[in-house]
């Protein structure tokens, strides 16, 4: 069966799931949740060396949390990660999270991520009181099937490379199956071929979804050399100062354990897109949400081989989402976008 993306060509064509962003040109910086309309089976992967994250060990199969509320992808680096707690305050408003016995208000789980964007020129100058618990909550309230990408939510102040990075998603339909992904790419690495103006996720792209170039004729890649000048148009080495966030979410009902495994194989979706990636200054983290709306064959090998499926699906959409976020995004300040640099028809 031919794969094809969902009517939105977003996480959101996923049953279920809304998207809201919340950000500002001034700062740089943004905050993206999503909320699925019930709680929803999650998982969380983190494959690089300087992560930011939080509440993500209670997505261990082996803990009591059962399912969460919504994840949050945030700018800000350590100052991001008050934007969860703007969603967990916005949701335990509506009565939105788990509840213990007979306890006079619900624990909204909220696990979430962050990328490091605070020295990409904007005004960080917010004293003891940083935006991103508001933005939270804003993004709480934007939520729906709709959004931004390129420059919105977490995406806003993100690098890729030298270039502007920001928010890309991407979805696929397999019959009755959905997956999605949405992606915060602020990565160290480039999602450039080296030398070229085509992206390393060509392969990927489905209907000229980011600008159609496709592969190039020819490209040499030096083995050798992989830090070479512009060869890899990367950004000078920052410790802790980079990271692509993200998730994958689809209507299958999945295990804690089977959607870590998917989390897992969706993060090839980063390397295929993204080279160098989950590196020693990356905080490459992954999230998978199921929300349980169709079930999967009880037979174990029919089983394994729609998990496999699945995983091989997100990861496909997590390299088209990389290549969408890159495509979408524009300049800000003295980032220069990849529409401005090369141009938005292709070129062979």
């Amino acid at each position: 069966m031919t794969l094809r993306p969902g009517r939105l060509n977003l996480i959101t064509d996923v049953d279920g799931i809304t998207v809201g962003n919340a950000e500002c040109t001034t700062v740089r910086s943004g905050t993206t949740v999503v909320l699925p309309e019930t709680r929803c089976v999650a998982a969380c992967d983190v494959r690089g060396g300087a992560p930011g994250t939080r509440e993500t060990d209670s997505l261990d199969p082996s803990c009591l949390v059962d399912a969460v509320e919504g994840i949050v992808l945030s700018g800000g680096s350590v100052y991001g990660l008050e934007a969860m707690s703007g969603a967990v305050a916005w949701l335990g408003a509506r009565d939105r999270g788990f509840r213990m016995a007979d306890t006079p208000r619900v624990s909204p789980v909220v696990p979430g991520a962050i990328l490091f964007d605070l020295p990409n020129g904007g005004d960080k100058d917010w004293g003891e009181t940083p935006p991103y618990r508001e933005w939270g909550m804003q993004a709480c309230e934007r939520a729906a099937k709709e959004f931004a990408l390129g420059n919105a939510g977490a995406g806003m102040g993100a690098m890729v490379g030298n270039l502007k990075g920001g928010l890309g998603s991407a979805s696929a339909i397999d019959g009755a199956l959905q997956v999605g992904a949405l992606l915060a790419l602020n990565a160290f690495g480039s999602a450039l071929i080296p030398g070229t103006a085509h992206l390393w996720a060509a392969p990927y792209e489905i209907d000229g979804e980011f600008g159609g170039r496709g592969w190039p004729a020819t490209a040499t890649v030096s083995t050798t050399e992989p830090f070479a000048g512009s060869r890899f148009d990367i950004a000078p080495m920052t410790p802790g100062g980079n990271t692509t966030i993200g998730l994958i979410a689809t209507n299958a009902a999945l295990t804690k354990a089977e959607a870590k495994r998917i989390a897992i194989m969706a993060q090839d979706g980063l390397a295929r897109a993204v080279r160098p990636i989950h590196s020693h200054v990356d905080g490459d983290a992954i999230f998978a949400l199921a929300t349980g709306k169709v079930e999967l064959p009880s037979d174990a090998i029919q089983r394994l081989t729609a998990l496999m499926r699945i995983g091989s699906i997100a990861a496909d959409c997590v390299a088209r989402s990389v290549g969408r976020a890159v495509y979408a995004a524009e300049d800000l300040g003295e980032a220069v976008s990849y529409r401005t640099k090369y141009g938005r028809e292709a070129t062979q």
